[in-house]
């Protein structure tokens, strides 16, 4: 089979040994422990996405920012800043998904980071509201590109056995990002050293982390099974012999039962299409997600503005409730791998629903925290599992499509919520905005139900 769009691999029909060869290497993949080259990897990723999530929690900041002298600006304006960076991650990872799956995930993400790297620089420089949003569409080119990219990843090369647990870990280091973020502006505010607002040294670091992040990337192997997939499997075989070469970290469990194999065989999922009704299902979970996941946090500013807190006030809240994704995903990943995928979709999902009647019905600063901790703890372990579960349902050859086609449709959703919910708070007040957005998450709810079992702890196609 020559290669093609939507044809991804070569022909090995003629060609027993390489075909055996494949198949092997794709087998040997599955069986390895977790080895220091694997958490080096997870690392450099990690890394990262530390600095994806900062810039994408910069929302928070704006949004209570830009809703208090002397910035304060009026709510259409606020609300497309805030999904500016939303609206540029809608092509970025349609464009970086397919690019990923023809040219290789290591070389992808790099160059997404540099973009980053860049558009943060012109975000910092902007001389008005208008050119942030501007800068803020092209940051999102990168934004919402690399999550689902580094997921995809991460699901071509790590172990079945421990998929779940790492990749959440993984939110789970990168999580502590926003936090440091948040407190670093609230602190910075007063001071402005050499004269430059908080807000602007923000995005100067997440440059600079960008750019730090995208040199490591260039000594990270590409993915086994991706060259696997592309048919260059000698590629694929020095590829896999440096991590068959690596220390062990994390042993296989004495006496574990063999991985359970993938339906197909692992040479002829390169010719698998995904399932389009499972793509389509997929899809309306990553939409519906984004009103709970994406909105809270970025609201949670201008809700305690709402409610008649202070600007410094409001950033300390809204910084001790962004400790809730780091304690979520060290809780979620001693589990991930142990129950189905859809299990804990829903129970996630309801406790957001509870945590946001908690967050709306309450004005006791301890109360708002707690309740700003427990939704942003489950909506941090919610984000992960529902990327983890989109990775696993699709083949290999199709696998950075369809996860950043799925996450495209999360950036829409991620656009469109704080056009919809934030002129809603202004003119209607807290509770119309909180009982659409709980109407939508419990929809996502309904949705997962009738969706198709996940992959844990079983080999991927």
């Amino acid at each position: 089979m020559s290669i093609a769009t939507g044809h991804i691999g070569m022909d090995l029909t003629n060609d027993t040994a390489p075909r055996a060869s494949a198949a092997s290497i794709v087998e040997r993949m599955d069986r390895l422990p977790l080895t220091w080259m694997h958490l080096g990897i997870v690392a450099i990723g990690a890394f990262g996405f530390t600095f994806d999530l900062m810039e994408v929690s910069l929302g928070n900041v704006l949004s209570a920012v830009f809703s208090a002298p002397p910035y304060a600006v009026e709510a259409v304006q606020l609300s497309w800043l805030l999904a500016a960076m939303y609206v540029g991650a809608i092509p970025g990872a349609l464009i970086a998904g397919w690019l990923a799956d023809r040219y290789g995930r290591k070389q992808v993400m790099l160059a997404v980071l540099l973009v980053l790297c860049v558009t943060s620089i012109a975000a910092a420089a902007s001389p008005d509201v208008n050119t942030l949003i501007v800068s803020r569409i092209l940051s999102g080119l990168a934004l919402g590109a690399y999550p689902p990219l580094l997921f995809s990843f991460f699901t071509d090369f790590m172990p079945p056995r421990r998929r779940g647990t790492v990749i959440m870990m993984t939110a789970g280091i990168a999580s502590l990002g926003p936090v440091l973020m948040i407190f670093l502006v609230r602190w910075l505010t007063p001071i402005q050293p050499f004269g430059v607002e908080a807000w602007r040294w923000a995005f100067i670091l997440g440059a600079v982390g960008a750019l730090v992040v995208a040199i490591c990337f260039r000594f990270v192997p590409e993915s086994p099974r991706w060259l696997v997939a592309r048919g260059r499997i000698r590629e694929a075989e020095v590829a896999l012999e440096g991590f068959e070469r690596s220390r062990v970290a994390i042993p296989n469990p004495p006496g574990a039962a063999p991985v359970p194999p993938p339906v197909a065989h692992p040479v002829d999922a390169a010719d698998a299409k995904p399932n389009r009704w499972h793509f389509v299902l997929v899809a309306a979970i990553y939409f519906a997600s984004p009103w709970g996941t994406v909105a809270f946090p970025l609201l949670m500013g201008a809700v305690l503005i709402e409610k008649g807190f202070a600007l410094s006030d409001s950033l300390f809240y809204v910084g001790v409730s962004m400790f809730g994704p780091a304690i979520g995903t060290i809780i979620g990943s001693l589990f991930v791998d142990k129950f189905e995928r859809r299990i804990g979709l829903v129970a996630f999902g309801l406790g957001m629903i509870v945590s946001a009647i908690a967050f709306a019905a309450s004005l006791n600063p301890l109360w708002l925290m707690a309740a700003g901790i427990a939704f942003q703890l489950l909506a941090m372990m919610q984000v992960p599992t529902m990327t983890i579960y989109a990775a696993e349902l699709f083949p290999t050859a199709w696998r950075a499509r369809t996860s950043t086609a799925a996450w495209s449709i999360n950036r829409l959703a991620s656009a469109v919520a704080p056009l919809v919910l934030l002129p809603l708070l202004k003119t209607h007040g807290i509770w119309p905005m909180f009982s659409v957005m709980i109407a939508i998450l419990a929809v996502g709810i309904a949705i997962v139900f009738v969706a198709p079992n996940g992959k844990a702890g079983r080999a991927v196609d």
